[in-house]
Order: C-alpha cells, then structure tokens, then sequence
C-alpha cells in the first residue's frame, strides 16, 4: 500500500462513492460467531474439474485437470455486520486503518504514510482514458468509512466488507476457525457444477432485462447504466440468482480473496492442488517485486469492454499492502 498511498498507483479494482440502495436483499444473513464454524456455509462435495479457460486475459488458462477435496465455503461474501462482529470481539484494526510502517517506509513522508486506501473516482473531470486518473488513495478510507472519512455504512449492514487486505481477512478467517479459499475451490464453487462454462450461471451472455450479476453496463469508466439495479457502487449480499451449489455473488459485486500467491497462467495440476504456487514464485509482470495473491470473480466495476473478469476462469493481482473499495472475501471450512 505504501506504493499505492504515494503514487495512486492503477489497480484493477474499485469502487464509487454513490448512496446505497434502501434495503437488504436477503433477510436470513448468518451472525459470525466461532462458535458455529459452519454456519452460513453451504458444503462443497469436492471433485475433478477443468480449472481456468482457453486464457481470454494474458493471466489465465490453459485448463488443468484438478482435483478438489470437500469443503465449506460461505455462501455469501462476508458483510459488514459480520466483520463488525469479529472487530467488537477482537478489537482488531485493517491495514486501511493502520499508518505504514516508517521504518519499511522510510522514503515516504509521514502525510503518505497516514492510514488511507484506495477508492474508484470515476472519471468525471479527469481524462477518461488514463487509467491512473480513475482512482486516488484517501487518508481515512477504510471499511467503515468505504468512501472517504465522510462516508459510513449506517444502513450498508448487508454489504460486503470492503477495504480488506489479504492479511485482514486471514485474521477473520482465523478467528472462526476457518480459511481463505484456494484459488481452485473458490473457482470449482464458482462454477456450481457447470463445468466448462464461461459464466457461472452457463455460457449465455448477461442479460439486462434479467439480471445475474452487478457489473457494468455501459461505457467504463463513464457511465454505468445500472440495468442490474446498481449504478458503480456495490449491492447487498444475494441481491442475484444463486448458481447450482446455491451460492449468491460469485461474479462481479466485489472482488474475492484467494490464499494462492499469483503468477501469470494456471501451474500443473500438482501445484494448483496444494495451494498455488509458493511466494518465491509469485509474480505480477507490473510490479515484478512485490508478491501479490489472486483475487476472483470480478466486481460491479467489470464490464465487458474493459475488464470481463466476471468469469469464474478469470484472476488477477490483489493490492499487495491492503485492500480497495471493491475488494473483499469469504472464507471456507476444511472438515479433519
């Protein structure tokens, strides 16, 4: 985050500060409590699949053959009010919320190193075709406070959690006994049993006029149309059909955390199965010295002219030092 905090670096991820729709989309959210590992997960059968796609992005594909074992996976993404919970009970503090370190940051000035994180601006009076004009780091971002120091999430209990860097949701993971997923049983989940397919509901473009996702519409970044009823902004949890394991936001809505460091194109099958590829190994070709771990299923920033990563094959690069506006997780269950 220290590069991202001094520079706005351009990332893949985000999200805009506009107001949240009045209410939730689903009434039975499961309350996080270590006390019940498994509730508000569905259990995955486990199995063999055909990991990735013929690669659409320079990261992706080819397929692998995979085995999976059995797990639970939440079936939702995990909401405000649950990490609400985990912060009352543990007192833990986000990276977001934290100032860089001076002594790993010491060529920062303190301003650059006060706690902030990265938020999509859109790109009203800015060039829309620079990238780096889309986004800006913002002191006093964080996850309750997901647009700016100004912003909260009074009303936004059933949102997904977002500002969330990998080692925030680890710590969440932990504390309810469980784990991030692996990038190959977060995309067999994602599939639902459609394997092959190029979305998770099956190989049918999205349509408008029935929505199964929240993504963009329109031309990125300047107009989001909002036919899935969200204009550049996240929706409650389950607000879309859930796929075949009945599992809701599997594509777009927020990005997800995997446990896998990311490296360019899918490993052997040996490699995929025990976790991805180890960090000595981990490599993002735009920043080549900072390990990174994949994140997957697109958000409600994707839109096909521009990223198309709602697919279940589709991963890239998480921000390495903390989270974004867009970023955020589940977590799985692996039964001894």
């Amino acid at each position: 985050m220290g590069q991202l905090r001094a520079l706005s670096v351009v990332a893949v991820l985000a999200l805009a500060a506009c107001k949240p729709a009045p209410k939730a989309c689903l009434t039975d959210l499961p309350i996080a409590d270590p006390a019940h590992r498994t509730a508000g997960m569905v259990r995955i059968a486990g199995g063999e699949f055909s990991m990735g796609a013929a690669p659409l992005r320079p990261e992706e594909g080819p397929p692998q053959a995979v085995k999976v074992a059995p797990f639970w996976i939440d079936r939702t993404e995990v909401t405000n009010a649950a990490f609400a919970r985990f912060v009352a009970a543990t007192g833990y503090r986000t990276l977001a919320e934290r100032p860089l370190d001076p002594a790993r940051y010491a060529q920062l000035s303190a301003a650059q190193r006060r706690p902030a994180s990265l938020v999509f601006v859109g790109a009203k009076g800015a060039r829309s075709d620079d990238p780096s004009q889309w986004w800006r780091v913002i002191p006093g971002a964080d996850w309750r406070h997901p647009d700016g120091p100004r912003s909260n999430i009074r009303g936004r209990e059933a949102w997904p959690v977002v500002h969330i860097g990998w080692e925030d949701a680890m710590a969440y993971a932990k504390w309810l006994g469980r784990d991030l997923p692996t990038e190959a049983e977060w995309e067999y989940a994602a599939r639902g049993g459609l394997i092959g397919k190029r979305y998770a509901w099956g190989d049918q473009p999205a349509d408008p006029q029935h929505p199964r996702a929240n993504t963009w519409q329109g031309v990125f970044p300047v107009q989001d149309l909002g036919s899935d009823g969200y204009k550049a902004q996240a929706a409650p949890v389950g607000c879309y059909p859930p796929n075949g394991y009945g599992l809701v936001d599997m594509a777009g809505n927020v990005w997800e955390w995997t446990k896998d460091w990311f490296k360019p194109g899918l490993e052997v099958a040996s490699v995929i199965e025990s976790g991805g590829p180890p960090e000595i190994r981990a490599l993002d070709p735009s920043e080549p010295n900072t390990p990174k771990h994949v994140v997957k299923g697109g958000s409600f920033l994707c839109a096909d002219d521009y990223c198309f990563r709602y697919r279940p094959a589709a991963r890239t690069p998480g921000p390495p030092d903390g989270g974004a506006s867009h970023v955020g997780f589940r977590t799985v269950y692996r039964a001894p």
